[in-house]
């Protein structure tokens, strides 16, 4: 083998652009040939995967509940971000335009990471895919494609458009920058990655001091805005841990007043039959009954409102609402006045 073989480092990454490139363009793939999961109105729909890293997103939230709050606008977003999934990830495996295409998947990995770098049952899942495709994608940036790949293919043939500058920047070759510059250029660029590495690290799970923490394992319900007055009971959950795959199942609701007396008390198979108009939901995954309990999916924010005849009677004092999930865990929310609980 060659001496400059052995040098051609975009080459040497030959096993790094291919698994990443199929990693972005099996997204496209499973969503649009093996299954159909761009369709809102279907099981699997990805708008409610994207809806799971709305509680816990990094720097990204207001974003995630624009589009969760519009499915419309979702809906146009998720097609879209599954056609650039695709078109990088075949660009890539193919090594066409690859500087430009790993810019591509330093965006899509960014994406990941901020959104859903918290979401990991049993490993750090999300953040690893998410912080490990941005070390790649700015690797093949800094190499290129070597000799396996269209950008070498396009430029043996000497096609006009290799010739010109911006092909180095967004193909392949060396990039037309003094030695100096691309030095300072790989070192800032790698240390920074780093840095967002620890950073994320810490901030998603407590990877480097304090109590190490995965929010995927267990579920949490946040209780806020409750209110009991002339039009009955009403209050806002959103559920904010647990596994993205698996909904909370809610089987009891209690309403207990100052003395811990309990005057509102709906099992399980009460909430399984909770008309439609009971539930208002915020977003795209939602709180609703299931066969035996009442669902509460990862990301889903609901108002509940109950107005029974015994509600209304109800005087004025101190009230707290307890939610209670089959695994045994409980939340409550508490006021001490009339129009809130």
């Amino acid at each position: 083998m060659n001496l400059h073989i052995k040098n051609d480092s975009g080459f040497l990454a030959l096993a790094v652009r291919m698994v990443i490139g199929w990693t972005y363009f099996s997204a496209f793939f499973r969503r649009t040939i093996l299954a159909n999961k761009l369709d809102p109105e279907l099981p699997g729909y990805i708008g409610e995967k994207f809806n799971h890293f709305l509680p816990n997103a990094l720097g990204i939230k207001p974003i995630i509940q624009y589009l969760v709050e519009n499915p419309d606008i979702l809906y146009y977003n998720m097609v879209a971000f599954t056609i650039i999934e695709g078109i990088v990830g075949l660009f890539i495996i193919f090594g066409l335009f690859t500087r430009l295409m790993s810019i591509g998947v330093f965006g899509l990995a960014m994406g990941i990471l901020l959104g859903s770098g918290w979401i990991g049952t049993t490993c750090l899942d999300e953040w690893q895919i998410g912080i490990l495709g941005i070390a790649t994608g700015f690797l093949l940036f800094l190499t290129g494609s070597g000799r396996v790949s269209l950008d070498n293919y396009l430029m043996n043939r000497n096609v006009a458009f290799t010739k010109k500058k911006w092909f180095a920047w967004l193909g392949s070759g060396q990039i037309p920058i003094k030695d100096i510059i691309f030095t300072r250029f790989v070192i800032v660029g790698s240390f920074l990655i780093f840095g967002l590495t620890l950073y994320t690290n810490q901030v998603f799970h407590g990877g480097l001091w304090g109590t190490l923490h995965n929010k995927s394992v267990k579920p949490k319900l946040e209780i806020t805005e409750g209110k009991l007055n002339e039009n009955g009971l009403s209050f806002d959950v959103f559920r904010v841990e647990g596994v993205d795959v698996y909904g909370a199942w809610i089987i009891g609701i209690e309403l207990k007043d100052d003395q811990n007396n309990v005057v509102m008390n709906y099992t399980q198979d009460q909430l399984a039959k909770l008309p439609e108009d009971a539930i208002e939901n915020y977003y795209i995954a939602k709180v609703k009954p299931g066969k035996h309990s009442l669902i509460a999916p990862l990301g889903a924010k609901a108002k509940m409102k109950f107005n029974s005849s015994d509600i209304l009677k109800l005087p004025s004092g101190t009230y707290t609402l307890k939610m209670t999930d089959i695994s045994g865990a409980s939340w409550e929310h508490q006021s001490s006045n009339r129009i809130s609980i």
